[in-house]
């Protein structure tokens, strides 16, 4: 099966909220790409889900932005440490504060 997802995602670790209506839950993101990311999360939203996110980055910028639920994997709390890495794959859909300052972190992760 061919690989579907941007293949330029590079590891990075990141404190991030997300949610339906407002991005109160707490995760952090498995890696990045200009057009998406990964969010570690036990509990993933359904596929097709729009979200509200807000990315820490390391400079203490925020970035705000909406993304869409591409696919999840959802595994028990307990073996979250133990088993594959479970939460979800979202495609970035519009910026509405820090788009310069993302698209700089993947362009630096890249290098």
């Amino acid at each position: 099966m061919a690989e579907k997802r941007d293949i330029t995602r590079k590891k990075k670790r990141l404190k991030m909220r997300f949610g339906v209506d407002a991005p109160t839950r707490v995760a952090f993101t498995e890696d990045l790409s200009n057009h998406g990311l990964f969010i570690i999360t036990g509990n993933p939203e359904n596929p097709g889900t729009l979200l509200k996110i807000e990315i820490y980055l390391p400079d203490e910028t925020i970035v705000r932005a909406e993304g869409r639920v591409r696919w999840g994997k959802k595994v028990p709390a307990q073996l979250m440490r133990l088993a594959s890495k479970g939460g979800m794959g979202v495609r970035l859909s519009s910026f509405a504060a820090g788009e310069a300052e993302y698209r700089q972190l993947v362009a630096e992760l890249r290098h």
